[in-house]
């Protein structure tokens, strides 16, 4: 069925206008003398036929405009009829899917929150691994090598993974039973342990309620303890303070002991080194059959010496000659014989420089044996600083160089503040409602692409 538009059924069911005719009269001669009343009349009824005209105009225009409208209409394809929207089965299962999987799982979650979950107590403890670093003065190079360093950061993340461990838990578990203190509510299935839970099951539910964090930029780890009573939540809080602390004890024993062990290695290799260049020392003085050559050579050097200054006091005596003697006086003979026997023994002594009974030259043997000092000398450094190493190291051992520093001492709850029931169920409801968000993505997707 066509249908007209709004404007047109209204302009066609608009009463027309009727016309009235107009009876034109005769232009009548004015007589002379007349007033001008009839000038007025002549223009009204100008007026009143472009008033005519007008109408007219407009009538026309108006029907063709029908006309036009009535053309388009008769051209134009029917138009479908609107009807009012309606549900779809499509749509009833959106709803019935997001009652099943958002309203009655976050009403059961809150109802369990409220009405079956037990209330738990929390026990807070902060603490820190400290350690005192004290270089001895007289350990040298090498007892500054033997001391124990800090390692502070290194402990902290021990503890850290230390408390997360199955051996923490079994020892606490030795000490509290944790399976008798995580089930004392066993109708709350979801925060209790359950009866007959094997060690897995304990550390699994040790790490959900035991809360580790740690701060590596103060090195402080800090333990947030959950228990249904308060008192246990203290007691598993003290329990995992005196544990870190036995832990941190033996960390430091440990290193201690690798310190003197390691200090005992080196003063063993040091005093190993020590004798063996002494016994080269006593070789070397076996084979060359002499102490010190430094004190021959001093003594060769002297020799030297006093040739030297005879030599000179031989060649002043013939000067003093020759000043009243002739060249072939007997005197001066003599003179001349002297110094050439000196100068004669001063060239064999430079030209030897040897060693009554010492194989090789003097100068390679005092080589020798100045490396040989520098050996001694060295081994002797060495084994010195080592030995206050282990001086130190021992020291070391004898008092707690680290130790565990609780910033806060096990707290004891007055109120429940957990388990944190709005905001389980809020974080509950946020995620029930996005899975059914993104099954709704996946349903229409599948549906527009077939």
């Amino acid at each position: 069925m066509t249908q007209l538009p709004q404007d047109v059924l209204a302009a066609s069911a608009k009463p027309k206008p009727e016309l009235r005719a107009v009876e034109t009269l005769p232009a009548q001669p004015v007589p002379p003398g007349a007033p001008e009343g009839g000038e007025d009349e002549a223009a009204r009824l100008r007026e009143h036929r472009k008033a005519k005209r007008r109408a007219r105009r407009a009538r026309a225009a108006r029907a063709k405009a029908a006309a036009a409208a009535t053309a388009t209409l008769a051209a134009a394809p029917p138009q479908p009829e609107v009807r009012p929207a309606r549900a779809k089965p499509r749509h009833w299962l959106a709803l019935v899917a997001f009652v099943l999987l958002v309203i009655a799982p976050l009403a059961a979650t809150a109802g369990y929150l409220w009405t079956r979950a037990a209330d738990q107590y929390h026990s807070e403890v902060a603490f820190s691994v400290r350690s005192e670093e004290v270089a001895s003065a007289t350990a040298g190079l090498i007892g500054a090598l033997t001391q124990i360093n800090s390692g502070g950061a290194s402990d902290a993340n021990i503890l850290f993974e230390y408390i997360r461990s199955q051996k923490i838990v079994e020892d606490i578990d030795a000490e509290l039973d944790l399976r008798a203190i995580y089930n004392r509510h066993p109708g709350d299935v979801v925060f209790a342990l359950g009866e007959n839970a094997s060690i897995e099951a304990l550390v699994a539910h040790w790490n959900r309620m035991v809360d580790v964090s740690y701060e590596s930029s103060t090195g402080i780890i800090h333990v947030r303890a959950l228990a249904f009573e308060p008192e246990d939540a203290r007691a598993i809080a003290a329990a995992i303070l005196e544990r870190s602390d036995l832990m941190v004890n033996q960390l430091s024993e440990q290193a201690r002991g690798d310190a003197i062990r390691f200090a005992r290695e080196e003063l063993a290799e040091a005093e190993a080194n020590l004798r063996a260049v002494r016994d080269r020392l006593a070789d070397f003085r076996r084979t060359h059959n002499i102490v010190d050559p430094n004190v021959d050579v001093a003594g060769q050097m002297g020799l030297l010496s006093a040739l030297q200054s005879e030599l000179a006091q031989a060649l002043v005596d013939r000067d003093v000659l020759l000043s009243y003697a002739a060249e072939g006086d007997q005197r001066v003979i003599q003179a001349n014989r002297r110094i050439d026997a000196i100068t004669a023994r001063i060239e064999d002594e430079r030209s030897s420089l040897d060693l009554t009974g010492v194989a090789g030259s003097l100068p390679e043997v005092v080589g020798n044996y100045e490396e040989l000092l520098v050996d001694l000398e060295f081994a002797n450094t060495a084994y010195t600083q080592t030995l206050a190493g282990l001086a130190a190291a021992r020291a070391e051992a004898r008092r707690q160089s680290r130790y565990l520093a609780a910033h806060i001492k096990p707290t004891l709850a007055e109120s429940t503040l957990y388990p944190r029931r709005l905001m389980i169920t809020g974080l509950a409801g946020l995620f029930l409602l996005l899975g059914w968000g993104v099954l709704m993505l996946v349903y229409y997707n599948m549906r527009d692409n077939r």
